[in-house]
């Protein structure tokens, strides 16, 4: 099968059929029912909510995860080609697919009850239901074990009374379901998943944003929400729970950050072999060339090194750090390849008719949540040193 963008060291001979196959589905959906809206919603600050469905549908949510938990059962590999095809339409659709899999669905699956994983895992697979994620708050983001959201249990211990504030919670106002972590008396972190229209639960959208404006971007407030205890994940306590969602999320941003890269690319590319400058096309000039040459090195630097990444998360033996290094450096990667892009599209390049402004702008964001660029530094630096950096 053709390679779907660019592939300098061959590396569409090391996937299988069925990832080729996969990886195809997810282009095509996205260049037939995303492309026709994104300029539309990316300028109204909405997101095509009306797509959800036809993603749960072509089994894009949660894809690697066993059927039985609302999953494809595909390859990690075929996964992470899913979300590279998404982000190259634009980190909106990537981050509304990787909240619903990899932030809601997993933690349900790894660590909640029969019950639970009954009531939602197949809705939220075929995208009938949407999960939003609630660990940052105003005050504590890049240190997540200093929230101060408070879950206390009440009289029998049958009920348990959640009091604080999330902030920066994607699909926050659009969510069915929102699992939000709490510390209890003891100081232990605790997760519970609290419906919309609960008592006290309520949401409201962050307005203004410069970036990923084709996303729900939203703040949680609860104000003694009562739940019962079957609403609490039972199988895990404290910040490994959080941080274990958030691993997943952050292999898929690796990937979707490569998609990202060569949407910028080939628009670049494909512009600067049109674009003709004192009688022939820009792509003619050596100083053009540089730039793509460049570039080329850069996507396959970060292609090969996702590609491992998933193989090492097939075999089970990927590590947090190897996705801190990863997510670290293709967003790099990709934040300058955006503005390089810009840089050939010349006026052009400021306008929504060409996506690597609009990437770039959501790059930023990127960049910055999951774990910031300084925070995976800090988690590869202490891989490497042995000595923790992170209060210094």
């Amino acid at each position: 099968m053709k390679s779907l963008g660019p592939d300098f060291y061959n590396i569409t001979d090391l996937l299988s059929e069925e990832e080729l196959l996969i990886q195809k589905t997810a282009f095509d959906f996205v260049q037939s029912e995303f492309m026709p809206l994104i300029n539309e919603h990316y300028e109204n600050a909405t997101f095509p909510t009306e797509l959800s469905q036809k993603l749960g549908e072509l089994g894009f949510f949660g894809s690697s995860l066993p059927q039985s938990s609302g999953g494809s059962g595909i390859s990690n590999v075929a996964y992470g080609l899913i979300l590279h095809e998404l982000e190259r339409g634009d980190s909106g659709l990537r981050s509304f697919a990787s909240v619903q899999g990899s932030l809601v669905m997993y933690p349900i699956h790894a660590y909640g009850s029969d019950q639970q994983k009954e009531k939602w895992l197949k809705d939220l697979g075929l995208g009938k239901k949407i999960g939003c994620f609630g660990l940052t708050e105003p005050n504590f983001g890049s240190n997540p074990g200093g929230m101060v959201t408070t879950c206390k249990k009440d009289g029998d211990g049958n009920e348990w009374i959640i009091n604080g504030n999330k902030m920066w919670i994607t699909n926050g106002s659009i969510a069915d379901v929102a699992l939000v972590w709490a510390r209890d008396e003891n100081e232990t972190i605790r997760g519970f998943l609290i419906e919309k229209g609960t008592d006290g639960f309520s949401s409201s959208d962050i307005h203004g944003k410069f970036s990923l404006r084709a996303s729900i971007t939203s703040e949680l407030s609860m104000s003694d929400v009562r739940i019962p205890d079957s609403s609490r994940l039972p199988n895990i306590e404290g910040l490994k729970g959080p941080l274990s969602c958030l691993t997943q999320a952050r292999y898929g941003i690796a990937w979707g950050m490569v998609g990202a890269s060569v949407d910028c690319y080939t628009t670049a590319l494909n512009y600067s072999k049109e674009r003709k400058q004192f009688s022939k096309p820009i792509a003619g000039y050596q100083l053009t060339q540089q730039k793509l040459a460049e570039m080329i090195t850069r996507i396959t630097e970060s292609q090969l090194l996702v590609y491992r990444l998933g193989r090492l998360k097939d075999e089970d033996k990927m590590t947090f750090q190897q996705v801190s290094l990863a997510k670290r450096n293709n967003c790099v990667i990709a934040r300058d390849i955006a503005r390089t892009a810009r840089e050939i599209l010349g006026g052009n390049g400021i306008t929504i008719d060409y996506s690597p402004i609009r990437h770039m702008a959501n790059i930023e964001s990127v960049f910055t949540y999951e774990g910031t660029h300084e925070m995976h530094t800090l988690i590869v630096g202490e891989h490497e040193t042995g000595i923790a950096a992170y209060d210094s």
